[in-house]
């Protein structure tokens, strides 16, 4: 098939959750044999090295710069219009020109749409022809929900009106598309809830860890210099949800830690640290890195890899990478959603209250590798049987036609 497929960041490279999870989806479509016209945004200048990359595996490919900086001044917009702020951040006429020119030259056979943002390029009664999928992933109207309730004044009443314009929004994409995916049951059963007149073609498909890449015979020496153990957090740094996490974590429970343990360090790894974030450097045996090549050495020898977040959606996949890793592990309730971890097992904490997180990572700190961890991410989450019961939910809706052409020359599994 000659498949459309429209994602609001970039899938390359796969090194965070959202862009792990379009980054299998792609890699799917391209080894069942699709002919895929990609089009994304490009909101990290560094990824258009993988322009060249792409264009040799897809049919098509649309990629087009987005500065945060001005399309948050642009977004303004649906102040004044009554819509979701999100909308007119990627509002874009020259990616409504090439996806208008592509369902029209090239015989687009289905639309998948990555995040409902992508879906007001197809949603003109000229595209209502073609079977159309939205993988919205989460619920990112409970999302700004959730954001609401952690601020005040001002920005509190944005978030939550942008909770109630983008639920409606979401509801209105549902009822247009064949079949709306998400990370979860758990997501899935909340936006039935919240959408009960699309209630029957909503379905799921959960992420995925690529356990032969996240093995930690493969990590190589530590990155940390000599000290005392490390506590490791890894994730994208410019997303607020993982700035919270990691100064609540700073301010609540690491003096307590330190209070028995003095010279424990926490590292925090990944891109784009704000001034709050790189703020954290001034408390005692705090280390902020920016992006980093390879996040597997930090994972491996951490003596605790914590995932502190008071918001969440759907599923985290540093949970599942540092697990992968068999790493011990200490998280919130938030950041376990969906995952039916196992109960009473050595590895593993899930608390939210500070002092009884420390007590937790205190007692995990005493704990060697753990490999039980990792044989039990790998007999639930290999991506091939989660992508199986996405083909599987967008047969059942869209029909599953024979596809008649072949991988891309030069296509490898990245």
């Amino acid at each position: 098939m000659n498949i459309l497929l429209l994602v609001h960041r970039i899938p390359y490279p796969p090194d965070k959750g959202d862009k792990i999870r379009s980054w299998r989806l792609l890699e799917h479509l391209l080894l069942q044999g699709h002919q895929v016209h990609l089009g994304a945004f490009v909101d990290d200048p560094q990824d258009f090295a993988h322009e060249a990359m792409l264009r040799e595996r897809c049919a098509g490919l649309m990629l087009r710069a987005l500065d945060p900086r001005r399309r948050k001044l642009a977004s303004a917009r649906g102040l004044l219009d009554g819509r979701a702020l999100s909308l007119p951040y990627y509002a874009d006429r020259s990616m409504q020109a090439w996806v208008d020119r592509t369902i029209a030259e090239a015989r687009i056979d289905q639309v998948i749409v990555f995040s409902s943002t992508m879906a007001q390029f197809v949603d003109k009664p000229r595209h209502a022809r073609l079977p159309r999928v939205v993988d919205f992933v989460d619920v990112d109207s409970r999302k700004w929900l959730q954001y609401a309730e952690r601020h005040r004044g001002p920005l509190a009443w944005v978030y939550r009106r942008e909770a109630a314009r983008l639920l409606s929004y979401e509801r209105q994409v549902a009822r247009q598309v064949d079949v709306s995916l998400f990370v979860s049951p758990e997501e899935a059963a909340l936006f039935r809830t919240l959408a009960p007149e699309s209630a029957a073609r909503v379905d799921w498909y959960g992420n995925g860890v690529d356990t032969a890449y996240f093995d930690p015979a493969a990590a190589g020496g530590t990155p940390y210099p000599p000290g005392g153990p490390v506590l490791v957090f890894t994730g994208a740094m410019d997303y607020w949800a993982n700035e919270d996490a990691v100064t609540w974590f700073a301010a609540q429970v690491l003096p307590r830690l330190q209070a028995t343990r003095p010279e424990l360090r926490f590292w925090i790894v990944g891109s784009k640290p704000g001034p709050k974030v790189q703020a954290l450097q001034q408390l005692p045996q705090v280390h902020v890195t920016g992006r980093v090549p390879d996040v597997r050495p930090y994972l491996a020898h951490a003596a605790v890899a914590v995932a502190p977040l008071r918001v969440a959606r759907g599923i985290q996949n540093k949970v599942l990478e540092a697990m992968a890793m068999a790493r011990p592990l200490a998280c919130t309730v938030a950041a376990a959603e969906g995952l039916d971890l196992p109960d009473g097992v050595p590895w593993l904490s899930v608390q939210d209250e500070p002092a009884e997180q420390a007590d937790a990572i205190l007692g995990l700190l005493g704990s060697p590798a753990a490999p039980q961890a990792r044989e039990w991410v790998r007999a639930r989450f290999s991506w091939p049987a989660r992508l199986t019961r996405l083909q599987e939910a967008v047969d059942r809706v869209c029909g599953s036609p024979e596809s008649t052409t072949r991988p891309p020359a030069g296509y490898a599994r990245g």
